[in-house]
C-alpha cells in the first residue's frame, strides 16, 4: 500500500470517528461542542442529495426550489448561502439572513421550529425575516424546507436527523 493511500485511509477513519463523536455529543445537547466538532469533520460538498434516506419526496424538491427562489432567495441567496456575517447583529441588534445550506445554525432546529419560523418569521428569534403564513400553505412550506435540506451534506443531515429523533423522543416522554 502506498504512503498516500495509507494517509487517505487514516484521514477517512479520523473523519468517521469525529462524525461518530458528534452524533454521540448531539444526545447531550451541547451545541457549542457540536459546532466545533462539525467544523473539524471533512464535509461532503453540499448539494442535492438522494431523498430516499430523507423525510421528503423527490417531487417536493422541484416545487420547493421554485418556491424558495420566489420567496426566500432575495435574502438568503439563490444558492442558500445567506449573508457572510450572519451571526453578527446589525446596529438595531437584529441578525441578518443566515445561510440555509447547512453551514450555519438551521440544522440545529427541528422541523416544527423551522416550519414555525417560516410561518411566523424570524423577529421573535432576533432577526427580521417576515412571516409567510399569509402567502404559503403548509405543503408549500414543507416543499421549501425539503429543498433547503437537500442542500445540506449527508453528514449535516444525519446530525440533524439524530437531534430531531432525540427531541421527538423527549417530547413523547413529557406527554
Amino acid at each position: 500500500m502506498a504512503i498516500e493511500d495509507t494517509v487517505t485511509v487514516k484521514t477517512q477513519h479520523l473523519s468517521l470517528c469525529c462524525l461518530l463523536m458528534l452524533i454521540i455529543l448531539s444526545a447531550c445537547g451541547d451545541s457549542i461542542e457540536q459546532d466545533k466538532l462539525l467544523n473539524s469533520v471533512k464535509k461532503a460538498e453540499p448539494g442535492p442529495a438522494l431523498s430516499k434516506a430523507r423525510w421528503y419526496r423527490d417531487e417536493q424538491l422541484l416545487r420547493g426550489e421554485t418556491l424558495y427562489l420566489t420567496h426566500c432567495a432575495k435574502c438568503h441567496q439563490a444558492d442558500s448561502s445567506g449573508t457572510i456575517n450572519w451571526n453578527i447583529p446589525d446596529e438595531q441588534g437584529r441578525y441578518p439572513p443566515p445561510p440555509l445550506n447547512g453551514t450555519a445554525h438551521t440544522w440545529h432546529h427541528s422541523l416544527d421550529v423551522l416550519r414555525r419560523t417560516v410561518k411566523r418569521g424570524g423577529i421573535p428569534l432576533g432577526g427580521w425575516m417576515p412571516g409567510f403564513a399569509d402567502q404559503l400553505d403548509d405543503q408549500q412550506i414543507d416543499d421549501i424546507l425539503a429543498w433547503i435540506q437537500s442542500q445540506w451534506s449527508d453528514e449535516v443531515y444525519k446530525i440533524w436527523q439524530t437531534r430531531n429523533m432525540h427531541s421527538m423522543n423527549d417530547a413523547m416522554k413529557t406527554k
